[in-house]
């Protein structure tokens, strides 16, 4: 017996809170099995294929290539050929806790109201749709709310837009003109009805930006920008520097390094050396492997240390190593290896970008010194790796000082201060720099 059921859009990340319908593969009216693909969803991270749950019919597509959908929501009615598997797979039972959409979640609880009216008769009327009320002025249609979700437009940002609508309704007109006028108010701060006199308001400067070649950011461009400022505006960032001594482990590294691709078959970089160096510092401090929520703290069970890492479009991305802290370092090498080779393949799947924890990222591969990285959010710290230089140290052993060349490399931790005080970030960066000095135990 035949079972139709709504097929939500299920969870690709534990960032990720919406994707744009990039391609159906299976059309309406057409079968497919278990594990056919339905549809190609695009995210900020990565592009995902969607695997059907059980053997079934596409009935209808409830939304369309190049729509913007919240991880969670409804896009498509099937039907299963065995109502059996339906019960079984429960495609659903993953979408319990589903986070709202980017730019649309920072709406106060009080904020929501539909609007009500009083007719003739004096009964109070409650309008049906699903219209918002913001900052008790404006309130934003459905449409409106399309829009914004799709330009990732906070509600904040949009109660500083005027309206021009009738009873102060917010018009599409309005909206467009806004966004070609270059979203003068997008880092603003959100409108108070009882605004503080002692709160720092970002002043809207008319900058002159020049003249030249207009390039469009990509989908996946715009949403890393949106992080990188939500991450700065959320946690204060601050900076911790240390010097690091390379000297043993490049010599280590040289001397194993044809061996070690004969036996494992991966080659030996210092990626896998900085992921193991981190991930022995984590569990010394693991008050840096966390996130906050709320008022808590989440310390985090698991290391998976993410490594940002260039895609051939230039953009960013950060696949992560599960488990650092129980991987030897034959099996951090192979999973660092294969993780680079599908980042520049452009073949990372939704599991290689989930669950970090913490991020590690080598700005030193462009030869820079040092870099002050921005927190990928949720997590509580990054760190930054420099490039790798020989110069002349002065060295004391034995009581005597000495000069020597030393291979030497400038460590950078940026953390976010409501969870971590300077003790320690500087206890764990200095950790790192000790374990980056140390030859690591490996057998072949």
């Amino acid at each position: 017996m035949s079972k139709t059921i709504d097929f939500v859009l299920p969870k690709m990340g534990e960032s990720i809170t919406e994707g744009t319908i990039l391609n159906w593969i299976v059309d309406e009216g057409a079968s497919f099995a278990e594990g056919d693909i339905l549809v190609e969803v695009g995210t900020d991270k990565v592009d995902n294929e969607v695997p059907a749950p059980f053997d079934g019919v596409l009935i209808k597509q409830l939304v369309t290539a190049g729509d913007v959908v919240a991880i969670g929501s409804v896009v498509a009615q099937i039907e299963a050929r065995d109502s059996k598997a339906v019960d079984r797979i429960s495609p659903q039972e993953d979408h319990q806790q589903i986070k709202k959409p980017a730019g649309l979640e920072t709406v106060p609880k009080n904020a929501a109201k539909k609007p009500e009216s009083i007719d003739r008769k004096g009964k109070r009327n409650i309008s049906a749709t699903s219209t918002s009320f913001i900052n008790q002025d404006i309130f934003v249609s459905p449409l409106i709310e399309s829009i914004a979700r799709k330009n990732h437009i906070s509600f904040e940002e949009l109660a500083l837009i005027t309206p021009t609508g009738k009873d102060g309704r917010l018009r599409k007109s309005d909206v467009i003109n806004y966004l070609n006028d270059g979203r003068p108010f997008q880092f603003a701060q959100a409108v108070s009805n009882e605004p503080d006199p002692t709160a720092y308001r970002i002043p809207q400067l008319n900058l002159d930006k020049g003249k030249g070649r207009i390039v469009e950011m990509d989908r996946m461009r715009s949403m890393i920008a949106d992080h990188m400022v939500y991450s700065k505006h959320t946690s204060p960032h601050v900076t911790a520097y240390v010097e690091a001594d390379l000297t043993d482990l490049v010599r280590f590294r040289e001397s194993v390094k044809q061996e070690f691709l004969e036996k494992h078959g991966s080659k030996l970089t210092f990626t896998p050396l900085f992921v193991k160096a981190v991930a022995d510092a984590i569990k010394k401090y693991p008050m840096i492997n966390s996130s906050l929520d709320g008022k808590n703290i989440i310390v985090k069970e698991d290391i998976n240390v993410g490594m940002a890492t260039a895609l051939p479009t230039g953009n960013l991305i950060v696949p992560v190593v599960k488990n650092a802290d129980q991987k030897s370092l034959p099996e951090l090498a192979a999973d660092v290896n294969r993780l680079a080779s599908l980042a520049r393949e452009n073949k990372l799947g939704g599991d290689d970008i989930k669950g970090g924890t913490f991020t590690i990222s080598n700005v030193g591969t462009f030869g820079s010194l040092m870099g002050t990285p921005i927190i990928n959010q949720p997590e509580a710290a990054i760190l930054a790796t420099g490039i790798i230089k020989k110069r002349a140290e002065v060295i004391t052993k034995d009581g005597e000082d000495r000069i020597e060349i030393r291979s030497m490399m400038m460590l950078s931790l940026s953390f976010d201060h409501r969870i971590v005080d300077g003790y320690l970030g500087g206890s764990f960066l200095k950790q790192v720099a000790d374990n980056l000095g140390q030859i690591p135990s490996i057998e072949f």
